[in-house]
């Protein structure tokens, strides 16, 4: 019998790629902006933004979590989240202050978290399945 492929156990896939890639659209965004015009801080505040999340998601991965350590792992959990959060309320507060920097910000913010997160996606569903490394 096949297990599907939402039910499959598969290891947590590694930060790295999708940091990198993530980090690669933020640079490659700068000659762009600079060509055509766009406002520089916007996309500085989306280099800041992207590091500063990723750095504590960095940190935030060396805190033991598990079955084990249940209080840090909801603490780390909550952190993930407000993560998420506190760079939506920058980018709203920005956003309304100035609406051509705050737009510039999310395109180029938006851009390298889809890809992050479409590279750990990829990363998580052609992992080998199973806690032993066999698919069922």
């Amino acid at each position: 019998m096949r297990t599907g492929v939402f039910t499959t156990p598969r290891p947590v896939p590694g930060r790295r790629a999708p940091a990198l890639a993530g980090a690669g659209v933020v640079v490659l965004a700068l000659p762009v902006f600079l060509v055509g015009g766009f406002p520089l801080g916007g996309w500085a505040l989306a280099a800041v933004l992207w590091a500063a999340g990723e750095a504590l998601g960095v940190w935030l991965a060396r805190i033991p979590s598990g079955a084990d350590h249940l209080a840090k792992s909801g603490a780390v959990a909550l952190a993930m989240a407000f993560r998420g959060i506190g760079v939506m309320v920058v980018l709203l507060a920005v956003t309304v202050g100035d609406k051509d920097l705050g737009v510039a910000a999310v395109i180029v913010y938006a851009l390298a978290y889809t890809l992050s997160l479409g590279i750990s996606l990829l990363e998580y569903f052609t992992a080998e399945g199973g806690r032993d490394g066999h698919s069922g």
